[in-house]
């Protein structure tokens, strides 16, 4: 059975990830997955209900969503859409309420029993995160001098789920630049990344991985072959 599975939330979603995937992982489902942190806003939780909206449309299977958010007008407004929506952390909120005889005081981004120290680490993790984003597949090539590590690599290496592990779980400032099929004939850095060299690492992948992952994105295409995925692998 084949699921759309969405992961929402008004901070990271990592919370909304781990538990979603601890459920679906007891059900035989083919999954596609969607994971969107950082929905704050009522104009971002309507684009979102939109997207889930849609695809409930061309499939006519309600998509899955797991999500964490605080405030409720936003929460409200995913709410609505057409899929079937779970609340990761209300569901222990009530019996939670009823053992401690206390009302909850929900804020956003608040993680309990916080201190000084953890909460400055929280913070950095955010600013990490948000570093990323903005430097996500070559998009923007100022202010490397605040990145901690620069990954390069082909097309689909895996560049921005490593990058993305590296600021949620660690706090580290990780930007990635790729190296396309036009680059093949002219391999140089550009003069941004030559800059800081000491920060540059690459990723390689095996040929038949790239390639079956390639193929998903592009079936059949010449950018999926596996003769151009072992070309790009061994020219970068």
């Amino acid at each position: 059975m084949d699921r759309s599975v969405f992961f929402i939330s008004d901070g990271t979603a990592i919370t909304a990830e781990v538990v979603g995937h601890s459920v679906l992982s007891q059900f035989p489902l083919t999954t596609a997955l969607y994971t969107l942190p950082f929905v704050e806003s009522e104009t971002r939780a309507r684009a979102v209900r939109e997207q889930i909206n849609a695809l409930y449309q061309q499939s006519g299977v309600r998509p899955l969503v797991f999500y964490s958010i605080v405030t409720p007008a936003v929460r409200h407004i995913i709410e609505e859409s057409a899929g079937f929506c779970q609340d990761v952390v209300q569901a222990l909120v009530w019996p939670l309420q009823q053992e401690l005889g206390i009302a909850p005081d929900p804020v956003a981004h608040r993680t309990h029993g916080l201190t000084a120290t953890n909460l400055s680490k929280y913070d950095a993790r955010i600013a990490a995160i948000d570093y990323t984003l903005a430097h996500d597949d070559g998009i923007s090539l100022r202010n490397l001098d605040q990145a901690q590590i620069i990954l390069l690599g082909v097309s689909r290496c895996g560049k921005t789920p490593t990058s993305l592990y590296l600021a949620m779980q660690y706090g580290i400032r990780a930007a990635n630049y790729p190296f396309i099929a036009d680059d093949m004939d002219n391999l140089t850095l550009p003069a941004a990344l030559k800059a800081h060299q000491d920060k540059l690492f690459g990723l390689t992948i095996d040929p038949e991985r790239l390639a079956a992952i390639r193929d998903e994105r592009l079936s059949d295409s010449r950018y999926a072959s596996l003769r151009q995925c072992r070309m790009e692998i061994n020219e970068v």
